[in-house]
């Protein structure tokens, strides 16, 4: 799983197509506008295109100014849970004071 937070700053007079255009991209969605042309986007990777691939996209369409990257999230979905502790790793931590 692979999730960026972008904000896209597009100019105002191309701002209806643009969204348009960002509308229509598998894995991007736009969660926030105002009207002087910023857009929060959220892309994630879709099984014809990674996260990067989309975001260069949303560089080349026409009246993008800039698109910056403002978070991202990686996550191997495939892969162990290699951050679980052993089953029997906490129970040092978790006896009591039998001698007390």
């Amino acid at each position: 799983m692979n999730i960026c937070g972008c904000l896209v700053h597009a100019a105002v007079q191309s701002l209806p197509g643009i969204r348009e255009q960002i509308e229509a991209m598998d894995g991007v969605e736009i969660h926030a506008s105002d009207d002087d042309g910023r857009l929060v986007v959220v892309v994630e990777d879709t099984p014809a295109n990674t996260a990067s691939e989309l975001i260069m996209q949303l560089h080349q369409i026409p009246g993008v100014l800039s698109v910056t990257l403002t978070y991202h999230h990686f996550e191997d979905l495939a892969a162990p849970e290699a951050a679980s502790p052993p089953a029997n790793s906490s129970q040092a931590g978790d006896r009591t004071h039998d001698n007390l």
